[in-house]
């Protein structure tokens, strides 16, 4: 079972009032997801968005955002650039690789010998 994990990929404060409590303290956080295996790491290509007030502590959702916050959000989305997506594979994957071959290997050489092990 892949482990998924968000990595901070652009954070910003902004200066937007607060529709909870009308400060002007909030924060601006991209997060791309990863997902790491026993076999592989994955970067996706999701990006998700979460903006926070920094006074009390709320989640500013969708729902509640201002025009201005609305405005803010686009010219922030636009200049968070996620990383590509890749998958790289782990050091057991090799190995179960290499292990697999191997016993391919032999078993193709004794069959061919004619041999019985």
């Amino acid at each position: 079972m892949a482990k998924e994990e968000l990595e901070v990929i652009k954070e910003a404060d902004l200066t937007n009032n607060c529709p909870e409590c009308f400060n002007q303290d909030m924060k601006i956080t991209f997060y791309q997801k990863h997902k790491h295996g026993k076999f592989f790491h994955r970067t996706t290509d999701e990006v998700s968005c979460q903006i926070k007030c920094n006074k009390c502590d709320s989640i500013i959702y969708p729902v509640n955002w201002t025009e201005d916050i609305e405005r803010t959000f686009k010219y922030y989305q636009k200049m968070a650039a996620p990383k590509r997506t890749t998958m790289r594979f782990t050091l057991l994957f090799y190995v179960l690789m290499l292990l697999l071959i191997v016993v391919v290997g032999a078993g193709v050489y004794f069959l061919l010998q004619g041999s019985p092990l």
